[in-house]
């Protein structure tokens, strides 16, 4: 390490709102990654950043520092363009899972590292776990073999992959410095972009539901983002999107993979598909992939499927066994006739989590098949007594508090009523 600096100095000045230098940045990272730097001082520098932000200059740096913490990987032995989609996540947010297969059928190929749920929104590894013998951690060998003979690959990401971030992760998961637009931009973007994709597609989600409830914040987020991947030359864009109301008519894990499969076969809810052919749209764009045939056809005509299927058994699933089921069920049903006036994303997402869907902490053995059904949207007109939502869990003791999370959780008013909802897209940044 060329220059050596004290920690100490480097959190005091970040405390009284000093830029910090390329070179302390540099150190802090490296140090901190190497442990040279114990956890409570990265923990006082966090909740410093966290208080008094960075500016691009530095967001840039940090970035920049984490990605050289580790390992980049290199797609150029391909024979069609990379392009990956990122999500912030939130509440029946499957659309990782439709969209990879779906876009390699139009002819990219999509190296999509995921990661694992915490709390009330989902991960896609997870999800996919609900699938017999299918397996999360490959080797960079094996991702590159499954990308060569199916288009796409959901995995993990390896463990030489900004390592730094992978501490500077589950810190910030512990000391309540997550909400800080600087640390989740280079989170985000050094992973992304030590991936080595060459285009990039964010889902900046917004809503109840999301990690940024204010679409206002999720736009700042967006921009960040965009601008950190434009510097390292991927071609990136964002789009914000609603996640007021859960996406599609499931929460939880073998729950989802069903909807997916839903979608593949050319059905499924109507905000799932729609969410997934205008991202597939702009991933096939960002790519400059001149298709042979449109996202819209490849979904109708069984091709996304197809890759589907052949992906899922390249990393040892069974694409015939059956999906986890919950043994008990409980439904919540309307305790009025009319229209269905809101949703809330955040309330179900808490449920799901609740009924063993999701974890508290990393290593948390999950429920595969627990998790809620969705009968109703907002805008449907409902009976008294209808049943709008099914709870799925393997515990009935579990039901208890899971409904608690969901009282005021859907209102019912008038037939006349208007429906006050976020649209599905409410803003493309293209930097």
């Amino acid at each position: 390490m060329s220059e050596s600096f004290a920690a100490v100095e480097i959190i005091a000045a970040k405390r009284d709102k000093h830029e910090l230098t390329d070179a302390q940045i540099d150190w802090v990272i490296r140090a901190y990654t190497d442990s040279d730097v114990a956890d409570e001082q990265m923990s006082a520098l966090l909740m410093a950043i966290l208080l008094n932000g960075m500016n691009n200059r530095e967001i840039f740096r940090w970035t920049d520092a984490m990605i050289a913490s580790g390992e980049k990987m290199n797609w150029s032995m391909l024979d069609r363009p990379t392009v990956d989609k990122h999500s912030t996540g939130g509440v029946g947010d499957k659309i990782t899972l439709p969209l990879a297969p779906l876009v390699a059928a139009c002819g990219a190929a999509v190296p999509q590292l995921s990661g694992r749920g915490l709390g009330h929104t989902g991960g896609t590894l997870d999800k996919l776990e609900s699938i017999k013998g299918w397996k999360a951690s490959i080797s960079n060998q094996e991702m590159l073999k499954v990308l060569q003979e199916c288009g796409a690959v959901i995995c993990a990401a390896g463990s030489g992959l900004a390592p730094a971030d992978k501490k500077l992760y589950a810190l910030r998961d512990v000391t309540g410095t997550v909400q800080s637009i600087p640390l989740i931009a280079s989170s985000i973007m050094s992973k992304k972009i030590a991936e080595g994709t060459s285009a990039l597609v964010l889902d900046v989600k917004t809503g109840s539901g999301a990690f940024m409830s204010d679409p206002k914040v999720a736009s700042s987020l967006a921009k960040v983002m965009v601008d950190l991947g434009k510097r390292a030359g991927v071609e990136t864009r964002a789009l914000v999107t609603a996640m007021d109301v859960p996406l599609g008519l499931t929460v939880g894990n073998s729950l989802e993979i069903r909807e997916t499969l839903e979608v593949l076969s050319g059905a499924g809810p109507s905000d799932v598909v729609e969410l997934t052919l205008i991202l597939a749209n702009e991933m096939l764009d960002a790519a400059k992939v001149k298709t042979k045939i449109n996202p819209e056809a490849a979904l109708k005509n069984g091709a996304a499927m197809d890759v589907w299927r052949k992906m899922i058994e390249a990393q040892g699933g069974d694409n015939n066994a059956p999906l986890p089921v919950a043994k008990e069920k409980f439904e919540v049903t309307a305790d009025a006739s009319g229209k269905l006036l809101s949703l809330d994303a955040l309330q179900v997402g808490v449920s799901a989590w609740r009924l063993g869907a999701g974890r508290q902490k990393q290593g948390d053995t999950l429920q595969l098949g627990a998790g809620i059904e969705i009968h109703a949207k907002p805008g449907d007109i409902v009976k008294k007594g209808q049943t709008i939502l099914t709870l799925h869990t393997d515990e009935a003791a579990r039901f208890d508090r899971a409904r608690e999370s969901l009282a005021g959780a859907f209102t019912i008013g008038e037939e006349n009523s208007k429906v006050s909802q976020l649209p599905l897209i409410i803003e493309r940044i293209e930097g």
